[in-house]
């Protein structure tokens, strides 16, 4: 008879058994990109990492947030850059869009703006020619990669070793989402990215997103010339985007239909929007001091996201004077010249803990740069916003919570202080604004997995598998006629017009012999009597 203590720790001893038998360790490859795309990236490959995989990042040797320490093997590349340059070349980017919106692929390819992403798709030519770098990642035997595929570095690895791979993104940039996967977009109802439209479109929106995704077609591969020659250079033959897209395994979406419209997807797309969220935890000694002093008025939270924190000065006053006409508290993160006009209830910071300032039962509103990471944590603690985006995916997250009735967007070329005090009354004094916040926190709260316990499920899945070709549609294997069905069609009207043809043929001959010989016996009959 087994002792007590051995019997009651069973159950546990069980589980933990079953826990690992579940768990195959591998190794895994993580290419990924740097400054706000990577915090929700690391936690997945930090809970990889619990789970007992062999972790190896790649990444540049300048970074933003990619420097720090992370629990398993890290190898860098030198940069043709400094961070000096790349500090620059983002300013320039980030104060061009307080001048002129990017909202087509031709506006970003004739911008003067577009520095940075020289930089960010110089990254694999940089990696390369690190001989030693990649002869240890050929000798690795990777199971997958799991990357960020901003800069496309990580797909050209990807093709490069002949590695699956498991892309982690909200999005991507053109149309190489859809043509990647296969996937079908409606131009009638699925707007293209940064237009800033809804899914029920007027009829001169529509007009415009057809124009748009033309745009796309023309000069998105103009857009990606340097990273398609330096792919085609490295793996020495010509490369096409889709070339590049098109062998992803696994598509991480970081977006949901709570903030989504719907529409078609593959199988081989999950969505793991809110990954980002967390439990509120007890703010800091500081914060709680201001929230505390807020009084029955609560708090408003103002934070363009951790890569925009300065405005030009106009624009920086004509906020601080709309600030200053509510009663709430504003805790603003901020770390440009104060506003010589700042109230006495605006609290300037250089940074503040976010998410545990939105869990606060005292915050009232939360405006926002519609980054999908803040946008996010408004949806999941129950935070009514005011949207001010900026660029890439913000313009079409803002337009998403509008719809929905949880926030009110403002274009920041064009708000007065009088916009922005009426957009901060409204989503504080109007209840609809919290009633339909709350609901969508509750859908998408109600949910059967964790968005992180899915995403790192479908990364260990790709590594076990090596793949999953039997979510690979067989439309990849078609012409592009034989997808649209064209040949189909011309067949069908081939034999349409031809049984159309020979009908007319029969029906012209029979008329001809019943209506014909009668025509000529009567004319006969009529010379005769003449």
């Amino acid at each position: 008879m087994a002792p007590a203590e051995w019997t009651g720790s069973l159950p546990l001893c069980m589980c933990l058994l079953l826990t690992c038998g579940f768990t195959q360790a591998g190794k895994l490859l993580v290419v990924p990109m740097d400054g706000s795309h990577w915090f929700t990236m690391r936690s997945v490959v930090e809970k990889l990492i619990l789970r007992g995989h062999e972790v190896v990042v790649v990444m540049p040797e300048v970074s933003w947030q990619l420097g720090s320490s992370l629990n398993c093997t890290v190898k860098t590349y030198s940069t043709s850059y400094t961070l000096e340059d790349l500090d620059r070349e983002f300013m320039v980017f980030a104060n061009a869009q307080w001048k002129a919106l990017l909202q087509s692929p031709f506006s970003l390819l004739t911008s003067s703006s577009s520095g940075i992403f020289d930089l960010f798709f110089s990254h694999c030519k940089s990696l390369f020619k690190d001989k030693k770098l990649v002869e240890y990642l050929k000798e690795t035997s990777f199971d997958a990669v799991f990357l960020d595929p901003f800069d496309a570095c990580g797909l050209i690895i990807a093709k490069y070793f002949s590695l699956p791979s498991v892309v982690f993104t909200r999005g991507i940039f053109c149309h190489y989402l859809e043509e990647g996967a296969q996937c079908p977009a409606p131009l009638s109802y699925v707007s293209r990215g940064l237009l800033g439209f809804s899914d029920a479109m007027t009829f001169k929106e529509r007009v415009r997103n057809h124009i748009v995704h033309l745009e796309e077609h023309l000069f998105c591969p103009y857009f990606f010339k340097d990273v398609l020659e330096i792919a085609s250079e490295i793996l020495q033959t010509p490369v096409t985007a889709y070339d590049l897209y098109s062998h992803t395994s696994i598509w991480l979406l970081r977006t949901d239909f709570v903030l989504d419209y719907p529409k078609p997807v593959m199988p081989n797309m999950v969505f793991i929007g809110g990954i980002n969220c967390k439990q509120g935890k007890p703010l800091p000694v500081e914060f709680e001091a201001y929230v505390n002093a807020s009084g029955e008025h609560g708090i408003v939270v103002f934070s363009l996201g951790s890569m925009v924190s300065e405005i030009p000065e106009k624009k920086a006053m004509e906020i601080a004077d709309a600030l200053g006409k509510i009663p709430q508290t504003v805790l603003w993160r901020y770390t440009g010249t104060r506003p010589s006009n700042l109230a006495n209830n605006t609290i300037l910071v250089k940074w503040l803990p976010q998410n545990d300032l939105l869990a606060h039962p005292k915050t009232r509103a939360f405006i926002t740069h519609s980054g999908s990471h803040g946008i996010y944590e408004g949806i999941c603690n129950g935070v009514p916003m005011v949207m001010m985006p900026l660029f890439g995916d913000q313009m079409d997250n803002a337009k998403r919570m509008e719809t929905k009735g949880a926030g009110v967007t403002l274009n920041v070329l064009e708000m007065t202080s009088e916009d922005l005090e009426n957009a901060l009354k409204a989503v504080i004094n109007d209840k609809s604004y919290k009633e339909n916040i709350m609901r969508l926190s509750s859908l998408h709260k109600d949910r059967p997995v964790e968005p992180l316990d899915l995403a790192v499920f479908w990364v260990e899945f790709v590594m076990r598998h090596k793949g999953a070709p039997h979510l690979r549609p067989a439309a990849h294997d078609l012409t592009w006629y034989q997808y649209h069905s064209l040949d189909v069609i011309g067949f069908l009207l081939a034999i349409v017009l031809t049984v159309a043809f020979i009908a007319f043929k029969c029906c012209a001959y029979g008329y001809r012999k019943c209506f014909g010989k009668k025509g000529r016996v009567k004319k006969a009959h009529k010379s005769k009597t003449h």
